[in-house]
């Protein structure tokens, strides 16, 4: 028996679904809680960006959250459905959006985590140069956490 078009037919597959799954937030999303509303305002993910008060980012997806990691970072159920994924950004400390707000002080932000629910996303931005680590215990302790902002479709 011959697997071999089997399995490149999976193969194909798993290749057209990931840059889907990994696009998951693409569109525009209302500001949804007040730390949005007042900081952010609407963000908008295109492709390799996000525009956040009209001011466009790039981002490069480091990888996916695992459940564990999203629900110590958002206060998610481990069991409920969605997915995250952790994005590697440049957002200067200097930059002032909405009412003069910064994301995090004067702090660079170089991390930002997402969660995506049915119509709901979760944003967490962080500073420093390490890569977040995403435990309940890291996250209480850490002073990269610069914020976590909701938003609706």
């Amino acid at each position: 028996m011959n697997r071999t078009p089997s399995l490149k037919l999976l193969a194909l597959t798993l290749l057209l679904t990931l840059p889907v799954l990994a696009q998951q937030e693409k569109g525009e999303w209302r500001a949804a809680n007040q730390t949005a509303r007042t900081i952010t305002g609407d963000v908008l993910f295109t492709g390799d960006r996000i525009s956040i008060n009209f001011t466009r980012f790039a981002i490069s997806r480091t990888r996916a959250l695992e459940p564990s990691e999203i629900s110590a970072a958002f206060d998610a159920d481990t069991t409920a459905s969605g997915s995250g994924n952790l994005y590697r950004v440049n957002i200067p400390g200097g930059q002032k959006f909405l009412n003069r707000n910064t994301l995090c002080g004067s702090e660079e932000v170089l991390w930002m985590a997402t969660y995506l629910q049915g119509r709901s996303l979760k944003l967490a931005f962080f500073s420093g140069e390490k890569l977040p680590v995403f435990t309940l215990e890291a996250l209480a302790n850490s002073s990269d956490l610069c914020g976590t902002f909701v938003y609706s479709k």
